[in-house]
């Protein structure tokens, strides 16, 4: 018997995490304060149970371009026994009784694209994860003569103009299906939850650029690289280049072993830099796209 459930304690979103985490091993789950603080008044998170064991998990939730983002993830020891054909379904409804008229979702395994193609999703576009493995010995970051690399911590001065002054620009150019459509809250809350690492370019008083680290509670020897950013017009000028050397030198610095990031298929300038960088391809992400109700 299949059982859904939606994860409302924190345990229930720590059992929520657990799927997450099986399913993507290679990638930074959110804790449970980030999901509570990125949720929004149509957020689903489901739990799915088959005969009395966790089996799966799902979200429903307003998507950044648009539309609903309504993920299913089946734990391996569980498929092909009709568990993520229900949670999609759960999280469909979900997302039709918020009003949404489309859903998007990630294709995350190989195996999952019949799956979604079933139901009527539709490749958008592709994100390419990309992993630098630290050596320790990580040279100084060469930087652009004029500008100078400042940390975001203990800078609430520069924290309140970094989303209208960069950000907001950035996101706007982000090689995605649809513009991404988010508040400077929810910027904040999901993008960049923690400041800790983060290091911003300046070019005498003018920020013009941004990069940095968010760190895995659960994986404390890696991170994910933060939005790298710069200014429209400044860009083709080594201030991305500079930014990650910083990183990675910071990177190595608190000891860890790897930092990662995800770049969409029509950034192939950054996904150039962080090659020459080190940073070897290892995983792809097929986005995709269903109008509702589902075909399925």
């Amino acid at each position: 018997m299949i059982e859904l459930r939606p994860s409302e304690s924190d345990e229930d979103l720590e059992a929520w995490r657990s799927v997450r985490s099986a399913v993507l091993p290679n990638e930074r789950t959110s804790s449970v304060a980030e999901l509570r603080a990125s949720a929004d008044g149509g957020t689903l998170w489901l739990l799915a149970f088959l005969d009395g064991e966790l089996a799966g998990s799902g979200v429903s939730t307003g998507g950044s371009t648009g539309g609903a983002f309504t993920q299913p993830r089946v734990l391996p020891a569980f498929r092909l026994r009709g568990v993520g054909t229900q949670l999609l379904h759960a999280l469909v409804d979900q997302a039709l009784a918020c009003g949404h008229a489309d859903a998007g979702a990630q294709l995350e395994e190989p195996g999952s694209a019949a799956f979604a193609a079933r139901f009527g999703f539709t490749e958008r576009n592709r994100q390419i994860e990309q992993v630098y493995a630290i050596r320790g010995d990580e040279p100084q970051a060469e930087v652009p003569e004029g500008i100078t690399i400042a940390s975001l911590r203990g800078r609430p001065d520069l924290r309140e103009r970094l989303y209208p002054e960069l950000v907001e620009a950035a996101l706007a150019d982000l090689a995605v299906d649809r513009p991404i459509a988010i508040t400077e809250e929810e910027w904040w809350a999901s993008w960049i939850p923690s400041d800790e690492w983060a290091f911003l370019a300046l070019d005498g008083d003018s920020l013009v650029g941004m990069a940095g680290l968010l760190d895995d509670e659960d994986r404390p020897e890696r991170a994910e690289n933060l939005l790298t950013a710069v200014r429209r017009d400044l860009r083709c000028r080594w201030i991305a280049r500079a930014l990650k050397q910083h990183t990675l030198r910071c990177a190595a610095g608190r000891g860890l072993t790897e930092v990662y990031t995800w770049t969409q298929t029509g950034n192939e300038a950054m996904q150039q830099l962080n090659r020459s960088l080190g940073y070897v391809d290892r995983n792809t992400v097929v986005n995709v796209r269903a109008a509702l109700p589902l075909t399925g």
